[in-house]
């Protein structure tokens, strides 16, 4: 009877009479405690990741590498995961829970710093520019020099020698963005499905969908600030404070542009490395609500099952774990898992929607920009401050709407079918909302040119050069530089007498500019309504397992959607976008570097064709899981009225508090073999 009195969180004692609310708590505080710290860990690593995502365009440039390389960049994170977290999952419930998550935030800190840690030994940012100062001015630039080199921005061009291509290290310098993102995935692991498990272990039954609900909308939250910071950071030149940025010949609208994306990374790394401190002071488990126990458990019984031998499973947090015990239950309690056809076909849907959501999320920011001719810095902006508010909100609800209407297993799965149906249909109007491809001499007007160091003309045109636009004169300096004497610009009826041209590409279209707002307010409303499935989606993955096999089974649902989704949609994605690119730049060594302009008709077709295809087929996949989520009900209703257990009520209404008294009793559920309801 004594063990009754020693806890994890403490020392307390029950009431002998088995409907005593003397210890009625809605809440424990350190589950509150527990709730507050995943959220911010949450935060930082959606923070971290989305700034990730924001800087997909800059790292193209700063190492000249093709999309598809960027995707496998992005998807290193996903290969991270794959390395340890069907082991984490399932061995690290076992553990020391919240401890185990402080590690992991440890290592994505870590990860995050190694990524920055490029940009201070591979020298300064090198452009293709055919600008080059005149040996007796300051003030008056060559535009057709006789021999084109690259050179430094905001350098005048050396008399040195050149170090040599072997002393070219940007080429392998992405290795160690590549080695932190990995370090970064394998830090994550353990944050989802042990938190998330945790949560539910010890939360009221109807309220573990809000405070769920509740984290992953604080995490949201991240991804505004991400992209934020995103925003900032692209403003800045990449090598602020080496060069003049008086002398600097491009804006942060061309496609050369570099931002100070290594900025970002330093302060992201700091806030994950804060998000570790909370949960060491946290225990490894708490008191378990009644609700969690059949309502024929009283204190007496729990009691006796305590003391039996027999049943010592049951108080597994108050054990030190047995490693080869467990590893030995390792592959019946997966075959167990993967035989729930329910679990599979949920699976199966989230994969495909996932490689969807991964694609059209990682390329989005690089969608407007090329699309409505946006620079990288209002793009990230327009990410952080429309786009993800919106599915915070939308996710929010979409927890608050399950726990006011009490949805049942169906009743989830329906709502989040609806929601993602109707969203889908809503962004079949993206394909109308299209723009034209900027003219650009040689390129998408019959012109010839090579280097990319693109001016505009009076005429609306861009020119690949200056040179090749025929300008013989230049005045001003830095990104105020004007030419002069453009002999190839043409106007309409209009003779040539000493046309201009400025630096950067010509504007897009006015046309093109009245279509972006309505591109934003239609992405908003589609962002919102898919995402209000997004909490009803997740807790059916929850409460369709037994409750022993929970941080299996997400530990398992993150694997597949992040070995099947989240590593191969941005590949494929960033190789399919490749095929776009009209003109490519070159590396200092030749060769081909990072795109400079894209075939925007294309763009749209191919990036909005293959996210909405791979939504079409997952909503096939769901008629056929509708069909098996009936038949298993059905099953259980029939063992739930043959057993007399009264799971049919639980089953059909899955109205999570049948027990007015809410007591916290330090056990598991009494019986451990019935399916988790929602």
């Amino acid at each position: 009877m004594k063990k009754m009195e020693d806890t994890a969180t403490g020392s307390w004692t029950l009431a002998n009479n088995p409907t005593s609310s003397t210890v009625k708590n809605s809440c424990h505080p350190n589950l509150k405690m527990f709730v507050a710290a995943l959220s911010f860990a949450y935060f930082a690593n959606a923070l971290s990741g989305s700034y990730m995502k924001s800087t997909i365009t800059q790292l193209e440039r700063r190492f000249d590498i093709p999309s598809y390389l960027i995707g496998i960049i992005d998807g290193s994170f996903e290969m991270g995961n794959l390395l340890v977290i069907a082991f984490v999952s399932y061995f690290g419930a076992k553990f020391h829970r919240p401890k185990i998550i402080a590690i992991g935030c440890i290592l994505m800190s870590f990860g995050t710093f190694l990524i920055a840690m490029p940009h201070f030994i591979i020298g300064r940012y090198k452009i293709e520019t055919s600008v080059r100062w005149s040996v007796n001015s300051t003030n008056n630039l060559s535009p057709c020099p006789a021999s084109s080199e690259s050179t430094r921005a905001g350098d005048r061009p050396s008399i040195l020698p050149s170090r040599g291509c072997e002393q070219d290290s940007s080429v392998s310098m992405w290795i160690y963005v590549f080695l932190g993102n990995v370090l970064r995935g394998i830090g994550e692991t353990p944050v989802q499905p042990l938190g998330i498990s945790y949560i539910d272990d010890y939360a009221q039954s109807e309220n573990a969908a809000l405070y769920i609900g509740c984290v992953q909308t604080i995490s949201i939250i991240g991804p505004v600030f991400g992209y934020l910071l995103g925003s900032l950071c692209a403003k800045i030149y990449v090598d602020i404070g080496y060069v003049d940025m008086e002398t600097v010949t491009f804006t942060p609208g061309d496609a050369r542009w570099v931002g100070a994306w290594w900025l970002g990374y330093l302060i992201a790394g700091t806030i994950t490395l804060m998000s570790a401190v909370p949960f060491w002071f946290l225990p490894k488990s708490l008191p378990m609500p009644v609700d969690k126990h059949d309502t024929s458990c009283t204190p007496e019984h729990t009691r006796f099952i305590k003391d039996s031998p027999t049943m010592e499973h049951k108080f597994r947090p108050e054990e030190p774990a047995n490693f080869h015990q467990m590893a030995k239950k390792f592959v019946p309690t997966l075959r167990s898992l993967l035989g729930n056809p329910v679990y599979i076909t949920f699976l199966c849907v989230t994969i495909i929607q996932f490689n969807s959501l991964i694609g059209m999320v990682t390329y989005k920011p690089k969608y407007i920009e090329q699309h409505y001719g946006q620079s990288t810095s209002k793009a990230n902006f327009v990410m952080g401050m429309i786009n993800i508010p919106a599915v915070a909100l939308g996710i929010f609800s979409g927890g608050v709407v399950m726990k006011k209407f009490k949805l049942g297993i169906m009743g989830a799965a329906k709502f989040a079918f609806g929601t993602s149906l109707l969203g889908y249909f809503l962004s079949l109007f993206f394909f109308a909302m299209g723009c034209e491809n900027t003219n650009v001499a040689g390129i998408t007007v019959s012109y010839t040119g090579r280097e990319w160091d693109p001016v505009c003309g009076e005429n609306g045109i861009t020119y690949v050069s200056p040179c090749l636009a025929g300008c013989t004169a230049s005045s001003g300096s830095g990104r105020n530089m004007v030419f002069d004497n453009c002999r190839c610009v043409a106007l309409v009826d209009t003779q040539p007498s000493n046309l201009t041209a400025t630096l950067g590409q010509c504007p897009r279209r006015d046309s093109c500019d009245k279509i972006f707002p309505y591109f934003l307010a239609l992405s908003v409303l589609s962002s919102f309504i898919i995402s209000l499935g997004g909490t009803p989606g997740f807790m059916l993955l929850v409460r369709c397992i037994k409750p022993e096999l929970k941080s299996l089974a997400l530990g398992i649902y993150m694997l597949a959607t992040r070995t099947l989704a989240g590593i191969p949609a941005p590949i494929y994605f960033g190789a399919i976008i490749d095929t776009t690119c009209l003109k490519w730049g070159n590396k200092m060594c030749g060769g081909r570097g990072a795109c400079r302009i894209y075939n925007t008709s294309a763009y749209r077709i191919v990036y909005l064709g293959l996210t909405l295809g791979l939504r079409t087929v997952s909503f096939l996949l769901c008629i056929s899981g509708f069909a098996l989520l009936k038949r298993h009900i059905k099953r259980e209703e029939k063992n739930a009225q043959t057993n007399g257990s009264g799971e049919l009520e639980s089953l059909r209404k899955e109205e999570n508090s049948s027990i007015d008294c809410e007591q916290f009793i330090p056990a598991l559920d009494c019986n451990s073999d019935r399916e988790s309801h929602l």
